[in-house]
């Protein structure tokens, strides 16, 4: 598709820039001179320094390789035990995946550090339900632990070690824990680096004039709290390519910030978030105003009604909306975190929330007066006017 637009496609490695000359030269031996140059490198995956952590078995999931190589391993028939390090949504979607589509063929352990699965994305109010909910399918989650050490025999894995004294039985062990910017390129031309990737302004150009980047390879910024973040997600990833065409066509529209927004899917049950959570906006110290409802995803009086859950984070010295988070039984209430995330966008605060109203329907949403981002708002303007 894209030559069919007049674009040239290779397939090849870069492995050196010449800014002097404005040359590109590819592992192949190929050079490609530029007037501008747009760098997306991407990210790789982080592997945290872990006794063990070059055992056979031990992988990631970051491309394609990642993804044919577990699907081996699971294959093959001989992998029962399977630990995740990590609980972020990566580890959990493929966790649930597995028991999923194979129940109890696996005994599935997700260790966490933190004190609930997804923590990045869910407050522990939030988290539990959802903790809850996967235990029941069958996958043990043990929170508040490190991994202290992986056991190898032959030069592959057999077990996990934890800083609780026990040890797991291992047969695969995966590791998501995050990822780090491939920014080796822009180092050697001497771009300037931030602290998560290539410094680049809101028009996604670097120090050099001539050179723009985006996607995980730059450090993004917080919308809310105007601090640097890795905001490696696709959705900025996509906006910033975009925005790097424009400004060489010529426009001059501006990167807005990053809100983190994000969802995944675990058997039926849909978790999505955006902006600040409650622990999130107190690291920050932002003192907030919560809320949470419970709420279906048609009437009540309808079959089918499945039931979902969503929470509001207001800064509580402004009143404006900073965050949100939903767990859902049902995929569509779950994209009503959009909704949160242009009400975030957009500076709406608790009072103007309260005026929300839904295009309704009996079989897609709740009734009108039960609309939860307009109860949500009613709870949080009560607990103002208690705490005055």
């Amino acid at each position: 598709m894209l030559q069919g637009q007049g674009i040239n496609v290779v397939n090849d490695e870069v492995v050196k820039i010449d800014t002097a000359t404005k040359t590109v030269f590819s592992a192949k031996g190929d050079k490609y001179n530029y007037d501008k140059l747009y760098m997306a490198t991407g990210s790789s995956s982080f592997i945290p320094p872990i006794e063990g952590n070059d055992l056979q078995g031990v992988m990631t999931l970051r491309g394609l390789p990642d993804a044919e190589k577990i699907k081996a391993a699971v294959g093959s028939g001989k992998s029962k035990n399977i630990i995740f390090i990590g609980a972020g949504f990566i580890s959990m979607e493929i966790a649930s995946l597995l028991e999923e589509t194979a129940p109890k063929s696996y005994n599935i352990s997700i260790i966490e550090l933190m004190d609930r699965p997804l923590p990045l994305m869910l407050d522990k109010d939030m988290s539990d339900s959802v903790r809850t909910y996967l235990e029941e399918k069958g996958l043990n989650i043990q929170t508040g632990v490190k991994v202290e050490r992986l056991i190898g025999k032959d030069g592959k894995v057999v077990g996990v070690e934890l800083s609780s004294g026990k040890t797991l039985d291992a047969d695969i062990v995966f590791m998501n824990v995050g990822v780090r910017p491939n920014i080796q390129l822009a180092k050697d031309i001497g771009l300037e680096m931030g602290q998560f990737g290539i410094k680049v302004n809101t028009f996604q150009e670097t120090s050099n004039p001539d050179i723009l980047a985006g996607g995980d390879c730059v450090e993004k910024f917080n919308f809310i709290t105007k601090k640097p973040t890795p905001g490696q997600l696709r959705g900025p990833a996509v906006v910033q390519g975009r925005l790097a065409a424009k400004r060489l066509a010529g426009y001059s529209i501006e990167f807005p910030g990053v809100l983190d927004a994000g969802g995944c899917k675990m058997f039926d049950m849909t978790i999505t978030a955006t902006g600040l959570t409650e622990a999130n906006a107190a690291r920050e110290g932002i003192e907030t105003v919560c809320a949470v409802v419970d709420s279906r995803s048609k009437h009540g009086m309808i079959p089918g009604m499945k039931p979902w859950k969503l929470k509001l984070v207001f800064d509580k010295k402004t009143e404006k909306l900073i965050g949100g988070q939903i767990v859902s039984h049902a995929i569509a209430p779950a994209r009503e975190i959009d909704a949160v995330s242009a009400f975030i966008l957009g500076g709406r605060t608790i009072s103007e929330l309260t005026t929300f109203t839904s295009a309704c329907n009996p079989d897609i949403s709740s009734e009108p007066s039960a609309e939860p981002i307009t109860i949500a708002a009613e709870h949080a303007l009560q607990k103002l006017k208690a705490a005055q």
